[in-house]
């Protein structure tokens, strides 16, 4: 048994992320300034594309992709019922309806054969999630999208290091949604990005993410003299501020040592929990890159006695953190009742829903927390039926 808690998903802090924040609060310029353009560049050069936004959240990063596509009441969007709320809830916030589709069993990533019988001539966008780290079938979802002329926003937030066909994720749709919760591979606490090809999209996003003012209107505190600002939208406060962007600026060169890592743990899991009751996470794709955010078992419930409930209960019992990646979205009592969703709309969700659970997988963790989360695992599910 540990002494201590290992807790999901903690970071590694470094002491250049601490050195920087100091930093920025000593200059008294802790609002969106010049370190958070300095981290846009990073990222945007990182993924080669034109275009990175900065945000305080990848919710805000949906929410204002969709109103760059022009998503207008009656319009709709197809996202996995496999995903955090926060898909969904952008799509009501934009002023659409979130059409769910199922997911494939294994993978967890949105069934594409599903997206295609949920289109109609109101469906507007698909939003697939690179699920865990792994890339969706974005072939089969571009392909659809080419041929019904609907866009595309990729949900990248498990998938910052995500590759698919040489193509690196957020870059394969028309635009790409990033997450930097303190739990993601790169974090800066809270935070968000946009990244596109198009520059009215861009243009339209940092405007409308810092109340609808007129382009770069951090800028008129700046040394360079006073700036009159106008207000062109309806915006919302949605800006990535210095003291978070001064974190990515050091977490972002690290991104490959920390990928490794989390490879190195991924496989150590793979290969300790062969003969378990459990279903494993499949290899990646061939042709791409998993990214290694989460490590997702599915419990075989006809081959142990507990619950997944139980597992949840007794892995925090030998004080170790573990998550639920996710239960449903169709199942909540809000989708149900707001939408008719039901029980048996979509099976391959609900089936990782009574089974799913995440365990802690982070460049921080050392051999030694690695070997505690296998030995507790191999514990709890030491019953067999």
């Amino acid at each position: 048994m540990r002494k201590d808690f290992l807790v999901f998903g903690s970071p590694i802090i470094e002491q250049a992320e601490i050195d920087e924040v100091v930093a920025s609060m000593k200059s008294c310029w802790i609002g969106t300034g010049p370190k958070v353009h300095q981290f846009e560049q990073m990222f945007g050069e990182y993924k080669g594309c034109r275009h990175a936004i900065a945000l305080n959240s990848c919710t805000a990063a949906l929410h204002l992709s969709m109103l760059s596509i022009g998503i207008e009441p009656g319009d709709e969007v197809i996202v996995p019922s496999m995903t955090f709320a926060a898909t969904a809830n952008a799509v009501i916030h934009a002023g659409g309806k979130p059409v769910f589709a199922d997911c494939l069993k294994n993978a967890m990533t949105i069934d594409p054969e599903d997206v295609r019988r949920k289109v109609t001539p109101k469906t507007k966008a698909i939003i697939p999630i690179h699920f865990a780290g792994r890339m969706c079938d974005m072939d089969a979802i571009m392909q659809i999208a080419k041929e019904k002329n609907i866009k595309v926003i990729e949900d990248c937030a498990h998938a910052i290091e995500s590759e698919y066909k040489g193509r690196k994720a957020g870059m394969i749709g028309d635009l790409g949604c990033f997450s930097f919760y303190v739990t993601k591979n790169v974090m800066t606490g809270q935070g968000g990005m946009v990244i596109t090809e198009s520059e009215d999209y861009a243009k339209q996003i940092k405007i409308l993410a810092l109340h609808g003012l007129s382009h770069d209107a951090w800028k008129r505190f700046s040394d360079s003299g006073y700036k009159h600002y106008q207000v062109v939208y309806a915006g919302f406060k949605y800006n990535m501020t210095d003291m978070e962007a001064a974190i990515g600026i050091h977490q972002l060169p690290r991104i490959d040592r920390y990928w490794k890592r989390r490879e190195t743990i991924w496989r150590r899991y793979q290969e300790a929990f062969e003969d378990l009751p459990v279903f494993r996470p499949p290899e990646a794709e061939s042709g791409t890159r998993h990214a290694y955010h989460l490590y997702p078992l599915f419990l075989d419930l006809d081959r142990i006695q507990i619950t997944r409930d139980d597992f949840l209960e007794e892995m925090t019992k030998r004080k170790i953190g573990v998550g639920v990646h996710y239960l449903a979205l169709h199942l909540s009592p809000f989708y149900q009742e707001k939408f008719g969703y039901r029980s048996g709309d979509f099976p391959n969700s609900e089936w990782i829903s009574e089974r799913t659970v995440s365990i802690p997988l982070s460049a921080k963790l050392t051999d030694e927390d690695v070997q505690d989360v296998i030995e507790a695992v191999t514990s709890v599910l030491a019953q067999e039926k």
